[in-house]
């Protein structure tokens, strides 16, 4: 098939289809992010992001599809042009789609990994603050409102929501296990759980959360360690594979110089 034949081909088959689904590209493309096998995943994702509602995740599922249909469209054109052959054309095509598909989920963990290291980081901080607002003689619900107010991050309008949903009539500790459930992070839900027995049974909640803080704390100087190892390990490869050569190098040219004139001689 020469590429004369081709490109009327792919906008007859296009047309076919949407004859065939009897509907716009714009009913077809609802219908299919509406029936989306990974649905939750993507959901639960967006949401640790700030994206909750069911536009975001709409926006996200047809961002993705146009993405990726553009993508292997214009690489089927880019194919079609320097004339590659039809079945080589399709192939690289569908992987050039696919690989467009992959990067913008990719894009969103990333997002989300990010978020929760975020989350992690800034637990310590938020928790003293919280420690010190209930030792000076304030409730939980009035310096997590406090905290919410004063401080930023992600974590602070975590609790900014907790305080709505309390004033909006539910249960202190149902508003907290909707936070803990909401987020992957395991130093947030061992502090939620802890927060809402003591509170439920009445325990002292302020040697619960310093003993909390410390932990995350000392969580949070394994990880700095850790990420410190890797990059030692990463400063390893310029050297072993860039820098201790060309020392060599320069260390056994000379000797290499007087050998050739040696053997010229």
């Amino acid at each position: 098939m020469k590429a004369s034949l081709l490109i009327p081909t792919v906008f007859a088959t296009i047309g076919s289809l949407l004859i065939i689904f009897k509907a716009s590209p714009k009913t077809v493309l609802e219908t299919r992010i509406a029936k989306s096998k990974d649905r939750t995943s993507t959901s639960n994702r967006l949401s640790e992001i700030g994206l909750d509602s069911a536009l975001d995740f709409d926006k996200f599922r047809t961002k993705q599809i146009v993405y990726t249909a553009s993508t292997g469209f214009i690489c089927l054109l880019f194919s079609i042009f320097l004339r590659v052959s039809p079945v080589s054309a399709l192939l690289f095509a569908i992987f050039a789609s696919v690989l467009a598909f992959v990067a913008i989920d990719r894009d969103l963990s990333q997002k989300v990994k990010k978020q929760r290291l975020m989350i992690d980081s800034e637990f310590p901080a938020v928790i003293e603050m919280y420690s010190l607002a209930l030792s000076a003689g304030e409730t939980p619900l009035v310096a997590m409102e406090r905290i919410s107010k004063s401080a930023k991050g992600s974590l602070a309008k975590d609790f900014s929501i907790v305080v709505a949903q309390v004033k909006s009539g539910k249960a202190f500790h149902i508003a907290l296990d909707d936070m803990g459930r909401g987020t992957e992070s395991l130093l947030i839900r061992k502090f939620i759980d802890s927060l809402i027995i003591a509170t439920l049974r009445g325990a002292p909640i302020t040697e619960v959360l310093q003993r909390h803080a410390q932990e995350a704390r000392e969580a949070q100087r394994n990880r700095v360690m850790g990420a410190a190892a890797k990059a030692e390990i990463s400063m390893m490869v310029p050297v072993v594979f860039l820098i201790l050569p060309i020392s060599i190098l320069f260390a056994l040219w000379p000797s290499l110089a007087n050998l050739n004139l040696i053997a010229g001689a």
